[in-house]
């Protein structure tokens, strides 16, 4: 699989899976029912954003991450990410290929540190993939997430430095 920046011609590829893992309401904090002009807005960011996709060697979209500053201002030093990996896909190392790749770029455009603000605890593969690639949990937000079959559970904040 390639990793790479993402364009404006990627997106029939991202938004499909985007779709289907945003409406299942089991891992974003996203509206279930977002449009695709709202999800390519949220989804495809400007500078000094990044997105990046990775692709098949025939194309196909497997996965996708965009990498933000989490904050503004005196805050920016440290970088946010968000991850998508397409469930035909699922347990192919996409997940964490993309990671690697995102805490790289992170680290080559000077982010001091990355957080992810809303884990879904429930989202064991996520939380352990996360924990194997060095970040830990360093905050939790109780019962901050409305999950469609289990419930109010907890969102983690985690966190690793660079």
């Amino acid at each position: 699989m390639e990793i790479r920046a993402a364009t404006a011609a990627d997106w029939p590829g991202i938004w499909p899976f985007l779709r289907e893992i945003v409406a299942a309401g089991q891992t974003y904090t996203w509206p279930r029912d977002v449009t695709e002009e709202q999800a390519r807005r949220m989804w495809l960011v400007a500078p000094p954003g990044r997105t990046v996709v990775a692709v098949d060697p025939d194309g196909t979209v497997l996965g996708s991450a965009k990498l933000v500053p989490n904050q503004a201002g005196p805050g920016d030093h440290v970088a946010n990410a968000s991850f998508m990996v397409a469930p035909a896909a699922a347990g192919r190392g996409v997940g964490r290929a993309l990671g690697a790749h995102v805490l790289d770029l992170a680290r080559a455009d000077a982010y001091q540190a990355m957080q992810f603000n809303a884990v879904v605890a429930t989202n064991t593969r996520a939380v352990g993939l996360w924990r194997s690639l060095g970040f830990e949990v360093v905050g939790r937000v109780p019962e901050g997430f409305r999950h469609p079959t289990e419930g109010l559970v907890d969102l983690l904040v985690m966190y690793r430095r660079l």
